[in-house]
């Protein structure tokens, strides 16, 4: 990365800061999203006195929504126990950690207004700025995990954070991960480095908070299996037990997704009020950031079977980047019987492209997308007893491209259940590399002119411990932009093949989603998890492909030992969804694409696992795909390309409370 000098000068600066640092006797927890202050009990922490409660260690979101650590062992620890660190119900990974992850559903951003880089399929673990958490805690705190990989390597992600004072906290983290994988040329190397600073006054006025990131995500691309080698695999040929005989496609390929951002956020409270009958506050505010990040695919020499002709012969290194950075200033306004007001003026430049310029037969292919956006966005909350109404819009008012989005949702507390509702509209550009993508591949290059994507969805959440969590949602959508595969004749070769273009769907899409949760308790330390979710896509260019039915249930045991010690839960796992036409993917837009040529799915993944804890530390052990050995070999996670085999896989989660 290109952050190794700044790592080693935290290196040396950790050891300092422990050193020099001063506890106070009682610490107040950070303002919330109202700039209201939530003190702590009246008792104080001392540093040779009882240990502070673990809810005093805060995650503070981008939108202030604010958490605590959380060390307990139960299902949702799990599900996250993955590269990601997220529950991974609607994604199916590839068969070595760190690359792409197919879809087996679909979000939108709905809030989007600007187009991005591209290269979706290699952005799951790329921290965007909603990604990026500050910490406000009594002790510093440290949060170790480790797993291990496929075949050669490790993951490891750690975080160090510490309040130097009641008003300053920093935190610093590093997740890096490589792994060699079972088949040839699928070798990954990922690192994302993180440093977070906040800070208030004594008075709670001055707010400020910034983070830096620097991430890089490597992938070997082997372009999946040929299909000799795919023959052999379907026909679990023994000779092909060791994956590394299956022949790739691409041998010499490689793809790279590199990015830097710096981003600051501060406010000052003008007017104020604190007055517990009275409330009110104003805060004026100003956040900016810039970020630089490209996507890179190469290769030592072209392969013209698999990605078609080539202008010339020789190396392929094709570098798509994107500089963007934005300034934002406004208010807010919150009153104790008016609600709470947000209001915003911002300016974004950005500049995309290639270095080189292309004189086509029947086009001429630009090198740069250059322009600048205006932008107003607002935002809208109030509590009346039980219903929590929240709205937010924004608008393209100036500039070189249009886009504008309205959301609102209206949330209600009854018994033990949260209810919210809500609707949102969403009109934004394409991702750039739609617009304009250049290539040594002849048939991987284009400028279109596309329209906007306008997009409508109604939703309703509702989440019960007694009854069960539900999450249904609707959305229409017209003009979906989507990669395509289409058929290509190879005039040098003579040979039919296929490659990916992008293209705009002509008519309406509809998809509906309805996602259940239940969890159940049983006699005897006994449990049950069921998440079951069904969806329809009603369309005419196959531009939306989703398995109809996807659902995972767990029975599990649950129990404490060694007078009460060691925590352990223990299980097996079953994940299903049907066949459908499952996304191909494409090395070379680092996207996946729409095909029409073979269903895929309709295969058990069946994983055991072994978890424990022991004080703040979680240890996870799991056999993945314990099935696979005794069934057909039909598992995939895209077309020509298998998921993984049998694996054995351990780590853990461990947390220091200095």
């Amino acid at each position: 990365m290109n952050c190794n000098k700044l790592l080693l000068f935290f290196c040396f600066l950790i050891p300092v800061v422990l050193c020099a640092q001063t506890r106070p006797d009682k610490l107040t927890k950070v303002p919330n999203s109202r700039g209201t202050i939530e003190p702590l009990d009246n008792k104080s922490v001392n540093v040779e006195g009882e240990k502070p409660p673990i809810t005093d260690y805060l995650i503070i979101s981008q939108d202030r929504d604010t958490t605590f650590v959380d060390t307990t062992l139960n299902m949702k620890k799990e599900y996250k126990f993955n590269y990601l660190r997220q529950d991974n119900f609607e994604l199916i990974p590839f068969a070595n950690i760190g690359r792409p992850y197919n879809k087996l559903s679909r979000t939108y951003d709905l809030d989007r207004l600007e187009p991005r880089l591209g290269a979706r399929a290699r952005h799951d673990n790329y921290y965007e700025v909603e990604d990026v958490y500050d910490y406000y805690v009594p002790t510093p705190l440290t949060e170790l995990y480790f797993k291990t990989a496929v075949n050669q390597g490790q993951q490891l992600d750690a975080l160090f954070t510490t309040n130097l004072s009641p008003q300053y906290n920093f935190s610093i983290s590093y997740k890096g991960m490589r792994s060699a994988g079972d088949y040839v040329n699928t070798l990954t190397s990922t690192g994302n480095f993180k440093f977070t600073s906040s800070y208030f006054t004594k008075d709670k006025r001055y707010r400020l908070r910034l983070h830096t990131t620097f991430q890089d995500q490597f992938n070997e691309e082997n372009g999946g299996l040929t299909p000799e080698a795919l023959e052999g695999f379907l026909n679990n040929d023994e000779d092909f037990d060791d994956r590394a005989r299956l022949d790739p496609n691409l041998t010499n390929a490689e793809s790279l997704l590199d990015g830097k951002r710096f981003y600051i956020d501060h406010d000052y409270e003008v007017l104020r009020n604190k007055d517990s009958a009275s409330y009110y506050s104003a805060r004026v505010y100003n956040k900016a950031y810039y970020e630089d990040k490209f996507y890179r695919f190469s290769q030592t020499s072209p392969n013209e079977s698999l990605l078609g002709e080539v202008y010339r012969s020789g190396a392929i290194i094709n570098t798509t980047d994107l500089e963007e950075g934005e300034i934002e200033l406004g208010a807010t306004f919150d009153h104790y019987l008016l609600g709470y007001f947000q209001a915003g003026l911002s300016r974004k430049k950005f500049n995309y492209g290639y270095s080189r310029r292309l004189n086509l037969e029947d086009q001429i292919i630009p090198n740069r997308i250059l322009g600048e956006i205006y932008q107003f966005q607002g935002a809208f909350e109030k509590q009346i007893g039980k219903f929590d109404f929240k709205s937010a819009a924004g608008v393209n008012f100036a500039g070189d491209v249009e886009g504008q989005f309205v959301r609102a949702s209206a949330g209600y507390e009854i018994f033990d259940s949260q209810l919210e509702a809500g609707i949102a509209v969403n009109n934004s550009s394409p991702d750039f590399n739609y617009l304009l993508f250049q290539s040594n591949y002849v048939n991987y290059n284009w400028f279109n002119d596309f329209d906007n994507v306008r997009t409508q969805e109604l939703y309703f959440k509702a989440e019960s411990e007694k009854y069960l969590d539900m999450e249904l949602s609707l959305n229409t959508i017209q003009d979906q932009v989507f990669f395509e595969e289409r058929l290509r004749l190879n005039a040098a070769m003579d040979t039919l093949g296929y490659d990916v273009r992008p293209a705009q769907a002509g008519s309406g899409i509809t998809h509906l989603k309805v996602k259940l949760h239940k969890e159940h308790k049983l006699p005897w330390n006994f449990g049950m998890d069921h998440t079951v979710m069904y969806q329809n896509v009603s369309q005419s260019d196959n531009a939306i492909n989703v398995p109809e039915f996807v659902t995972r249930n767990t029975l599990y045991y649950k129990n404490r030992f060694f007078k009460r010690a060691l925590q352990l839960q223990t299980g097996i796992t079953f994940k299903y969804f049907s066949s459908y036409f499952m996304d191909g993917y494409d090395p070379v837009l680092g996207e996946f694409y729409s095909q029409q040529r073979e269903e895929l799915g309709a295969f058990p993944l069946v994983d055991f696992f072994v978890n424990a804890r022991i004080r703040q530390t979680r240890i996870f052990f799991k056999v993945e795909h314990a099935n696979a050995p005794f069934g057909e070999q039909n598992y995939f996670s895209a077309p020509r390309h298998p998921y993984r085999d049998l694996t054995i896989r351990f780590g853990l989660v461990w947390n220091f409370f200095l």
